[in-house]
């Protein structure tokens, strides 16, 4: 008599089906994302194997089996999944992160501050899954080599609640010679508003009169940026290597 297939377990299934045993034959390459997050998983529940648990929730909230869509997803929500307690959502969600930092930091080595495209690429994974729009400040030296980063604010609405003043102080504080806006749109869309356009226009200006140069202000989407420096937007796109 055949088993139905919901009830037989990973060991019953071909060694070539079985995500440790195929890691093992071809490399953690030759996984789908439903056995990678399978292994990352360990167990299903009862009556469910684990690659059918972490096929349910790649489909989780929306159907799409978007694996970035772990990204999004809080503990809690995980949690809500049939079969995701506590254990297994600290699980996904330190994975996730790790992957992200695995990611960052090989886009670190190539990072410059006159090259927006790598800028954009390494924060893209420190700011882009963010909820909550958060800016950032990146001071570089003459050579474009971004030596110190921090956060200005989270949580604004908008850029236009950043104050040059504060921008500034910390300038000049560490000596910088160069320095770089950046924020992320939790929206997705990276498209500059208005008060976007103004504030880069007030540090630029600002920057000018100090001898500190506004490089760039870089906008993260979620799979896309803007940068003013590329498109040409307001004095800081005037500043030269």
């Amino acid at each position: 008599m055949i088993k139905d297939a919901k009830c037989i377990t990973v060991k019953e299934l071909p060694v070539t089906e079985r995500p440790y045993e195929k890691c093992e034959l071809y490399g953690a390459e030759a996984l789908t994302d439903t056995e990678l997050l399978a292994v990352i998983l360990r167990t299903g529940r009862k009556g469910e194997r684990s690659t059918d648990l972490a096929r349910r929730i790649l489909m989780f909230p929306d159907d799409s089996g978007n694996i970035t869509s772990l990204d999004h997803l809080s503990i809690d929500e995980l949690k809500q999944i049939n079969g995701v307690g506590r254990v297994k959502a600290i699980q996904i969600k330190c994975a996730a992160e790790l992957g992200r930092r695995i990611a960052a930091g090989q886009r670190r080595e190539v990072l410059n501050a006159f090259d927006p495209q790598s800028v954009a690429g390494y924060y893209r994974y420190k700011i882009g899954h963010l909820e909550k729009e958060t800016v950032m400040l990146l001071h570089a030296d003459s050579k474009g080599r971004i030596f110190y980063e921090e956060r200005l604010s989270v949580g604004t609405v908008d850029c236009s609640l950043v104050s040059p003043r504060e921008i500034f102080v910390s300038a000049l504080a560490k000596k910088s010679v160069n320095i770089f806006l950046l924020h992320n749109h939790p929206s997705g869309d990276p498209t500059p508003s208005h008060e976007d356009c103004l504030v880069t226009e007030r540090v630029a200006e600002a920057g000018k009169l100090i001898g500190i140069k506004l490089l760039d202000h870089i906008i993260i989407g979620d799979r896309s940026y803007v940068s003013f420096r590329e498109l040409g937007i307001s004095c800081c796109c005037s500043a030269e290597k």
